[in-house]
C-alpha cells in the first residue's frame, strides 16, 4: 500500500507542476510515513548516500568546462569552421546548425546549453536566408539532441554512474551514433532546402587556405574531446580526473590563449555552474532515495519477471522500451528518468543478451526525444521562447524530426555495431 501511495503522490505532484526533485522527495517521504518500518532520517541518509561518490564530480567538472568554453571565444571559431566545411551544400546554414552541434557536443555536454546558444546565434541568420522560423527552431532543438550522446555528455556519465557501467566505454560508444544522427539530419535538410529553394545556388568550395585557417582557429576545441576520451580509454586518468583536466583546459584557453575571458565572465560562469549543478545533484539525491525504495519493494525484479515472461526476443524488447520511453519522455525530465529507470531496466538486459553500453546509448537517445515533445519538452520551451516561435508551430515543424529521431533509435537498437564498434576495437 505504501508503494502505491508513493507512486500516486509522485504522479499528482508532477501533474500539478511541483519541481520534479521536490516531487520525488515528497513522494518518498510519504512512503516512509505509511511504511512505518523506517524513521524519517533514513530518507536523508539515502539522499546523502547518493551524492557520496567521486564519479559524480565528473558531471560538475564537465558542466563547468562546457560553460567556461562559452566564454572563451571557442564557439565563434567553431561556427566559422562549420560554415567553411558546409558552404557548398544546399541549405548551408541548416547544415551549419547540425555541424556546430556535433562540434559543440565535445565541449558542453549539455543539450540545453547547446540549444540556447544556437537559438540566439543561428535562427535569426536562418530567417534572413528565407528559412521558416518554426523549422529553424525545430532543427536547432533536434540537433541539440546530438549533445547527450557524444562525449562528454552528462547523460552518459549519469547512466554510467547509476548503472555501474564503464563511462569510458559509454564515451567511445556515443561517437558513431551521434554522427549517425547528424548524417540523418543533414540528409533531411538537404532535401528540405532543395524543395523550398533555400541556399541552392552554386557556391565555391572553401579554398585549402580557408580550410586550414578555420581549422587552425578551431583546433584547440577539436582536440579537447580527443584528449578526454583517449585519456579515459587508455587509463591515463579517470572520468572524474578528466573533468578536472577539462576545466583547466577551458581556463587556459580562455585566459591565456584566446584571452577573451574576463574576470567578470569567469565569475558568471562559476555562478552558472553552481546553479545548474545544484539542480542536477538534487535530482540525483532524490532519485537515489526513490530507487532505494523501489529496490526494497523488489520492483525491478517484478518488472523483469513480468516483461521477460511475455517478450521473447531482443527486437520486441527494444520496441517495447522505445514506446515506453517515448511516453515517459513526454512527462519526465531526462536526468530524472535516467536515475529512476536505469535500475529497473538493467536487470532485464542479461535475459536478452543486450550489452549495457549498447542499451545505454539507445536509452539516452530515445529519452532525449521527449525534450522536444509536449507537455514537458524542456528544449522545446527553451528554443521557442528564445526565438519567439509559437508552441503549436514548433510542434508541427518538429514532426519530421521526431520521425528521424525514432529511426535513429531503431538503427542503434537493431545494429549494435554502431554503438559497439569503437569500444570493441579499443578494448
Amino acid at each position: 500500500m505504501a508503494l502505491t501511495i508513493m507512486m500516486i503522490s509522485l504522479l499528482v505532484l508532477i501533474f500539478i507542476n511541483v519541481p520534479v526533485a521536490f516531487s520525488i522527495i515528497a513522494s518518498v517521504a510519504i512512503y516512509f510515513i505509511f511504511a512505518n518500518d523506517f524513521e524519517g532520517m533514513v530518507l536523508i541518509q539515502r539522499m546523502i548516500s547518493g551524492l557520496e561518490s567521486v564519479p559524480l564530480m565528473a558531471i560538475i567538472f564537465f558542466m563547468a568546462s562546457g560553460i567556461l568554453m562559452n566564454y572563451t571565444g571557442i564557439t565563434k571559431r567553431l561556427l566559422n569552421f562549420a560554415e567553411i566545411i558546409t558552404r557548398p551544400l544546399p541549405g548551408a546554414l541548416g547544415q551549419v546548425n547540425i555541424t556546430l552541434s556535433v562540434l559543440m557536443s565535445g565541449l558542453s555536454g549539455s543539450n540545453i546549453a547547446d540549444a540556447s546558444m544556437q537559438s540566439k546565434m543561428l535562427v535569426p541568420a536562418m530567417e534572413q536566408k528565407g528559412y521558416d522560423r518554426a523549422f529553424s527552431t525545430a532543427l536547432t532543438a533536434t540537433s541539440s539532441i546530438i549533445t547527450p550522446i557524444i562525449p562528454p555528455g552528462i547523460a552518459l556519465i549519469m547512466y554510467g554512474y547509476v548503472g555501474n557501467v564503464s563511462i569510458g566505454d559509454l564515451f567511445m560508444a556515443g561517437i558513431l551514433p551521434g554522427i549517425t544522427l547528424a548524417i540523418l539530419l543533414m540528409i533531411y535538410v538537404y532535401f528540405y532546402a532543395k524543395k523550398h529553394n533555400l541556399e541552392t545556388e552554386k557556391k565555391e568550395k572553401a579554398t585549402a587556405k580557408e580550410f586550414f585557417s578555420g581549422l587552425k582557429d578551431a583546433i584547440l576545441a577539436l582536440f579537447f574531446p580527443i584528449i578526454i576520451i583517449g585519456g579515459i580509454r587508455f587509463g591515463i586518468f579517470s572520468a572524474t580526473e578528466a573533468g578536472a583536466i577539462a576545466v583547466l583546459y577551458a581556463l587556459v584557453i580562455g585566459l591565456f590563449v584566446y584571452r577573451e575571458m574576463s574576470l567578470k565572465d569567469l565569475i558568471k560562469s562559476i555562478v552558472e555552474t553552481v546553479h545548474t549543478g545544484a539542480g542536477i545533484l538534487l535530482i540525483i539525491a532524490a532519485g537515489t532515495a526513490f530507487g532505494w525504495v523501489l529496490t526494497l519493494e523488489q520492483v525491478p525484479q517484478m518488472m523483469a519477471e513480468s516483461i521477460t515472461g511475455f517478450i521473447s526476443t531482443p527486437a520486441l524488447f527494444f520496441i517495447m522500451i522505445l514506446l515506453f520511453l517515448l511516453i515517459i519522455g513526454m512527462f519526465v525530465e531526462g536526468n530524472v528518468a535516467i536515475i529512476i529507470l536505469t535500475p529497473l531496466f538493467l536487470p532485464m538486459l542479461a535475459e536478452y543478451g543486450i550489452d549495457p553500453v549498447h542499451f545505454g546509448i539507445f536509452f539516452i537517445l530515445t529519452l532525449s526525444i521527449g525534450t522536444i515533445t509536449p507537455p514537458v519538452g524542456t528544449i522545446m520551451f527553451v528554443t521557442s521562447s528564445i526565438t519567439g516561435t509559437k508552441i503549436e508551430d514548433f510542434i508541427k515543424a518538429s514532426i519530421p524530426f521526431i520521425i528521424l529521431l525514432i529511426i535513429a533509435s531503431l538503427l542503434i537498437a537493431f545494429i549494435p555495431q554502431i554503438s559497439m564498434f569503437l569500444p570493441t576495437i579499443f578494448e
